[in-house]
């Protein structure tokens, strides 16, 4: 016998993730014209697609030319379904915060403003100059000029009970 999801349930669930997903679009529509960056925001809800996966999803949600920015309106429901699906599955809290852990030696808990942009656009598969404002927007704190990274992979990383 399959169990049945109680609707109640759901309902809270989607509820739940359309206010996590407004809050993410708000933060990120810096120009407040109601667009933001489809790799940035879709990061920032806690998935990782491949570059490849991301092209796909552009081009399921554009109609016209591809151009890397979407509209709230056409955001909101396509990321819920992939939020529900769990698609693009999210990097492990313990993994992401490992991952900062390397770029910091010391173990002093945060990054410079400087180092950050550093490892983000002279290593690996460097960011771009946009994709680096898009993320310092969220990640720096204003006062210090630094980014604490428990506080950021907190804000990035999605519950997922």
């Amino acid at each position: 016998m399959a169990e049945e999801k109680d609707p109640e349930s759901t309902e809270a669930i989607v509820a739940e993730l359309h206010k996590k997903i407004k809050e993410a679009f708000e933060v990120f529509d810096h120009e407040s014209n109601n667009t933001v960056d489809i790799g940035t925001i879709i990061r920032s809800l806690g998935c990782s697609p491949t570059e490849g996966e991301l092209h796909d999803f552009i081009a399921e949600v554009e109609e016209e030319e591809p151009t890397g920015y979407i509209r709230f309106e056409k955001f909101i429901p396509v990321m819920t379904t992939v939020l529900l699906e769990k698609r693009y599955r999210p990097i492990a809290e313990d993994v992401l915060l490992r991952a900062f852990e390397v770029l910091d030696p010391t173990k002093r808990g945060f990054l410079t403003k400087d180092e950050l942009v550093k490892y983000m656009t002279e290593e690996g598969e460097p960011f771009s100059q946009e994709e680096m404002e898009e993320m310092l927007s969220a990640a720096i704190d204003p006062e210090s000029n630094t980014i604490n990274y428990r506080d950021y992979i907190t804000m990035m990383v999605i519950d997922e009970n």
